[in-house]
């Protein structure tokens, strides 16, 4: 009888997720498609993803076989290492983390939010962290992740124009960072306690050069060469990692941003024209945004949500906006804080939790960390105008 019950239970929950999904799809196409026309509709989803494709991701994949490439230099050389021996004993006053967490950052500003994940694996590194601190890892990796394509990225749209508001957008996800890390651990501390996993005592290790130094076997141009071609290839692997987010969400977010190319002529089924139901929702709040974040235009609001579950998306949108005027100085340096703390967190942090064992704190680290992405935007805006005072 048991067993009846919880199969009809299964069934019935079933039945609400198909007619949930069935009643989003219906509302999706059905909203654009009376406004556009079914055949616009199509049209522009199409050629959207097409440029998206063809303009910015293939674009995006440059940038990070490029930064790929150094990042792999800077650990066979050494250059990690001394980050690490120079920005370690800022960790405790501004995380209150052990200094070898730095080491978290560097790996996850070069590649990706993953990249935490192999060294909060290793219980000799794990042991310079009490419990609730491990726990923040995630929400320490991911507040960097990308962050050197977010930056590159952002400096190449301005010809170098950008780079101060860049450097303020850094500074930015930094203190975002911190909220996000700081809140953790209270919340962390809280469910955890103070012991570390499996150990009451810390075992004394003297240093965290074994989770730096990489093979320093042969000479310096086969290392230079090795390294160079690992980590384009690595590079490779994040672009072509990033193109279903891309493709499927930022068109999503391009068809519910922009209107007809031409209103006097209507719809045509180009790329990028959609129904501006988004920029409607941006005006609603712009109460909010313009104060806290200094957007000129209700669009902008379209980076950030996007951001949420996938940088490279967001970024895709920075060219469309730049050309329409949408966004200038202000925005790119909000967008690059926010871009760079959330990285698209949604996508990655269930997973990252679970894998660490913590799949009990996901609610409190990505409540904590939508809090940390918004302080970060905050920040970018008010050190920018701060900045341009004098």
């Amino acid at each position: 009888m048991e067993k009846v019950t919880k199969k009809n239970n299964e069934k019935t929950f079933a039945n609400k997720d198909t007619i949930i999904f069935l009643g989003i799809i219906i509302l999706f196409f059905g909203y654009l498609g009376i406004n556009m026309g079914i055949n616009n509709m199509f049209s522009s989803i199409m050629e959207t993803a097409y440029k998206l494709l063809t303009d910015t991701v293939f674009y995006i994949m440059a940038i990070a076989v490029l930064t790929g490439a150094f990042g792999k230099l800077a650990t066979e050389f050494g250059l990690v290492n001394l980050l690490n021996k120079i920005f370690s004993p800022l960790m405790k006053p501004l995380f209150n983390m052990p200094g070898v967490a730095f080491l978290g950052i560097i790996t996850t500003y070069l590649s990706d939010n993953p990249a935490i994940i192999s060294l909060a694996k290793d219980d000799e590194y794990l042991n310079y962290f009490e419990e609730h601190e491990t726990a923040c890892l995630c929400n320490l990796g991911t507040a960097f992740g990308m962050g050197l394509i977010v930056s590159t990225f952002m400096i190449s749209r301005g010809e170098g124009e950008f780079l101060k508001e860049v450097i303020i957008g850094n500074i930015g996800a930094v203190i975002g960072s911190i909220v996000s890390v700081r809140i953790m651990a209270y919340r962390a501390k809280k469910v955890l306690g103070k012991l570390k996993k499996g150990s009451t005592n810390k075992r004394n290790i003297k240093s965290p050069k074994k989770f730096i130094d990489s093979n320093t076997k042969g000479s310096f141009f086969e290392r230079f060469l090795t390294a160079f071609l690992e980590g384009g290839k690595f590079g490779v692997d994040i672009g072509l990692s990033i193109i279903p987010g891309v493709l499927v969400i930022c068109t999503i977010i391009m068809m519910l941003t922009f209107g007809p190319a031409d209103p006097s002529i209507g719809y045509q089924g180009k790329a990028f024209e959609g129904v501006p139901l988004l920029p409607k929702i941006g005006q609603f709040l712009s109460p909010v945004l313009k104060p806290l974040f200094g957007f000129n235009n209700p669009e902008a609001i379209a980076f950030p949500i996007t951001a949420l579950g996938a940088v490279g998306a967001a970024l895709s949108l920075v060219p469309k906006f730049l050309e329409n005027g949408i966004i200038g100085p202000n925005e790119i340096a909000v967008f690059t804080a926010m871009g760079m703390c959330w990285s698209g967190f949604l996508s990655t942090h269930v997973a990252m939790l679970d894998s660490l064992g913590y799949r009990n704190l996901i609610s409190k680290a990505i409540t904590s960390h939508v809090i940390g992405g918004i302080f970060a935007g905050i920040s970018a805006h008010f050190i920018l105008v701060v900045f341009n005072l004098f």
